[in-house]
């Protein structure tokens, strides 16, 4: 079920994040960190609340 948030979906998708991003949260510098944690917090965020699918080919039934 996509719209069920648990932690176990929230670890999958940090593990999917962008590898830039996850090596970046580790640098010395800042700055890149911000940038890597904002990037993680964005791909969570996107995979969590993008809209459903609704399009399945499927024809609607006739009125």
């Amino acid at each position: 079920m996509a719209s069920v948030i648990t932690p176990e979906r929230i670890a999958a998708l940090i593990a999917d994040a962008p590898s830039w991003a996850l090596v970046g949260l580790t640098v010395p510098q800042e700055r890149l960190r911000e940038d890597a944690q904002l990037e993680v917090a964005n791909h969570v965020y996107s995979a969590l609340y993008q809209p459903l699918n609704l399009d399945t080919g499927q024809l609607p039934l006739p009125w």
